[in-house]
């Protein structure tokens, strides 16, 4: 951070303060109350330095409900933390609720980018042992990725993301998203569809029945799905308590469609091709001084 210097001449602040010396002693000579009539000097003014590197950091805890796993009928609880950091004065960025854990790296008034993450809970046999007999278990899944938002106007945010799948499944998969913004005093409202996309790798992982699988459970058929989409919508509202607290509720609803919809693990009684989700998050934020 760089520093002021004031360079004030020696030698010329002496010979200066020596002729005002001897200006004020001849006034005080030649009047009996010169001596009263002088003002002091004014007191040497004190420069503080503003620190403009101050940071607004907005800690997040989430509690949402979910479906147990990709196409399940029933559901489980999940929480997780976020956060954000930006410069004091910056405003903050619009995240909807079902955001995966993003990074920005390019961010401009109508434009961001970055690597995003997104973690697939696993299917087991012990999350259903009377229909999922027989069943290899799909394990939970991690997908690096990219995303990018634009803002065609400032209402209405446009976000797209493409992952790639590993540890869990190797497909490669996408969202897209758009939501419309209202704000209303401290309220925020949100809502906006939602796409889904995956590739045969991912379809088959989480929606497919090999042969020996049906021939163990003995009550469904073989079926490989050739890709995997669904589509639905989110809303939110968020109520800004003051600056450091706030407050978000949402739902959302996705079906599963398309030859992944017709697996026999969407259909009554293995799962569900109706896909809904609730949560609540809650925000802190605080300023802070850089460390360094």
């Amino acid at each position: 951070m760089g520093r002021v210097r004031i360079v004030v001449g020696v030698s010329s602040f002496v010979s200066g303060w020596a002729a005002t010396s001897a200006a004020l002693v001849a006034l005080a000579a030649a009047s009996p109350a010169g001596a009263a009539d002088i003002t002091p000097p004014a007191p040497t003014p004190t420069f503080t330095s503003v620190n403009p590197e101050t940071w607004e950091i907005t800690l997040s805890g989430t509690l949402q409900a979910i479906p147990r796993y990709p196409g399940a009928s029933d559901y489980t609880l999940i929480g997780y933390p976020g956060i954000d950091v930006r410069r004091s004065g910056e405003p903050r960025r619009f995240s909807a609720p079902d955001d995966n854990l993003s990074l920005t790296l390019f961010d401009t008034e109508a434009f961001r980018a970055g690597p995003t993450l997104r973690f697939v809970p696993g299917r087991y046999y012990g999350d259903d042992r009377a229909h999922l007999f027989g069943f290899r278990d799909a394990r939970m899944a991690f997908e690096p990725g990219l995303f990018v938002e634009v803002y065609p106007v400032s209402t209405v945010r446009l976000r797209g993301e493409i992952r790639q799948g590993v540890y869990g499944h190797h497909g490669t998969v996408g969202t897209v998203a758009a939501d419309y913004l209202l704000p209303y005093g401290r309220w925020l409202f949100s809502v906006g569809p939602r796409l889904n996309v995956g590739d045969a790798s991912f379809a088959r992982t989480y929606f497919g029945v090999s042969p020996i699988e049906a021939a163990i459970n003995g009550r469904v058929v073989p079926y490989s799905p050739g890709s995997f989409y669904s589509a639905g919508l989110l809303g939110a509202v968020t109520f800004r308590q003051d600056d450091a607290w706030s407050y978000t509720a949402y739902a959302g609803y996705n079906r599963i469609l398309g030859s992944s919809g017709e697996s026999p693990l969407v259909d009554r009684p293995y799962g569900n091709p109706n896909q809904f989700t609730l949560g609540l998050r809650v925000d802190y934020t605080f300023k802070t001084a850089p460390l360094l």
